[in-house]
């Protein structure tokens, strides 16, 4: 079985975001709920990115 980098990569980023989520709770907790999400979803957005980039580049890969 191959190891795909466009898998794994986006796979490591969404732990690491899982983490610093933990993390930034505390944030939440005192009512920056439109930066703690925002965080999260621009960096969400990012991953998606990447993902896609490193799929297409794969596939055109000889």
């Amino acid at each position: 079985m191959k190891i795909r980098r466009s898998t794994t990569i986006p796979l490591i980023l969404l732990v690491y975001l899982g983490v610093m989520s933990y993390i930034g709770y505390p944030e939440f907790q005192q009512g920056h709920y439109l930066f703690y999400f925002g965080v999260i979803g621009l960096t969400l957005a990012i991953i998606l990115l990447l993902r896609i980039f490193l799929k297409k580049r794969e596939r055109y890969k000889p």
